[in-house]
């Protein structure tokens, strides 16, 4: 009987236990705010990569599945039938994080209240054109742009540029843009990033989230230095060095370089058209850890103003490897550069600096 006694009362507590439960998830209910709303900017979002990007961020690839977002969506007049095509899709897509979308061929309508600006809109490179002359069509472009932005953006608003040039169309928004914090002012090269990553894992058939602090320096161009001196690999009782592991120089300071520089071209020769779905992934990758923060000892690229770490030039936008908490980014310091490296990294310094010098002269 007692041992009854003792089961009734062990019923009596868990019942308790469920009820009161209930009761606070109950009041709970009550008590949860949903997040106020994050405006997005993508401009030539009626593009290849503004079509990728647009779902991503709406299902919450890029602020996380809590964080709800209206969408600015801007492209030129003559593509607005595509751009309303776009935003039918995206109300068709029913994403439970999306509480408006807009669509628009007018900048200044565009920038109203943005929070984050994804700058996919710019002038392509014809065949034969040089970068010289792509930088003289993009200057008025990003002036126009930054000027909206300056003018009607939220004042702490977190661009990226991902058409090229991009280091040098940043930069130009950057001159436009002058109440925007130029920490806030970055371009693409997570995709490089992501592609460094990828060629080291495939080289050693381990799986692309056990490779980690990849670095691209410099430009998102030919000149760029994709690093894996500093690459780690998790191989299951820690990390070992990616270099040790590849075992093979030539491999990394030869193949491994040219294949990410060349990566772009390879795509569009296989597929008759530029990488979009990569690119559009890449742009939630840096927005993401710029916003929500980079994982504990990893950094990650991204092309942002140099304070002159590392010797590069300080008012260039260049990428460095950077941590980020809490919507900040940091320039990772004290890695060893050597003789190798340095004249990678100064190379592609050389040829911002030159980039530059021709945007501003167009500026004049």
């Amino acid at each position: 009987m007692e041992n009854l006694d003792v089961v009734q009362k062990v019923v009596v507590l868990l019942g308790c236990l469920y009820l009161s439960w209930r009761i606070i998830r109950y009041v709970w209910s009550f008590l949860e705010v949903e997040k106020d709303p994050v405006t997005v900017l993508v401009t030539g979002a009626a593009g290849q990569i503004g079509y990728a990007l647009v779902p991503m961020i709406a299902r919450g690839a890029m602020l996380g599945s809590d964080q709800p977002v209206i969408l600015h969506m801007l492209d030129l007049e003559p593509a607005a039938d595509i751009l309303e095509g776009v935003k039918m899709e995206l109300m068709d897509g029913a994403f439970p994080l999306l509480k408006g979308v807009l669509a628009t061929t007018d900048v200044n309508e565009a920038c109203k209240g943005v929070d984050i600006a994804i700058m996919l809109g710019g002038f392509p490179r014809r065949k034969g054109m040089g970068t010289k002359a792509l930088i003289s069509k993009n200057v008025g472009i990003y002036k126009t742009q930054a000027s909206a932005l300056e003018q009607h953006a939220d004042p702490n608003c977190k661009v990226l540029v991902v058409a090229n040039p991009a280091n040098t169309n940043a930069l130009i928004l950057k001159e436009f843009a002058p109440s925007i914090p130029e920490e806030n002012i970055t371009c693409l090269t997570r995709l490089d990033h992501n592609r460094a990553l990828s060629q080291i894992s495939e080289k050693l058939n381990v799986h692309v989230g056990d490779v980690k602090n990849v670095v691209i320096w410099g430009n998102h161009s030919s000149t760029q230095y994709a690093d894996a001196n500093h690459a780690v690999v998790d191989v299951g009782v820690g990390y070992k060095s990616a270099r040790e592991l590849v075992a093979n120089d030539h491999w990394l300071d030869s193949e491994f370089i040219t294949s990410i520089q060349q990566r772009g071209d390879a795509i569009v020769k296989a597929r008759r058209l530029s990488s979009a779905l990569s690119a559009a992934s890449a742009a939630c990758d840096h927005m993401r850890d710029w916003i929500l923060g980079t994982p504990k000892g990893t950094w990650v690229s991204m092309g942002v103003y140099s304070d002159g770490s590392y010797g590069i030039q300080p008012g260039l936008i260049y990428s460095f490897p950077v941590t980020c908490e809490k919507g900040v980014w940091s320039i990772v310091q004290g890695l060893n550069i050597g003789e190798f490296e340095r004249e990678k990294m100064d190379d592609s310094a050389r040829e911002l600096i030159e980039e530059k010098g021709w945007a501003y002269s167009c500026l004049h």
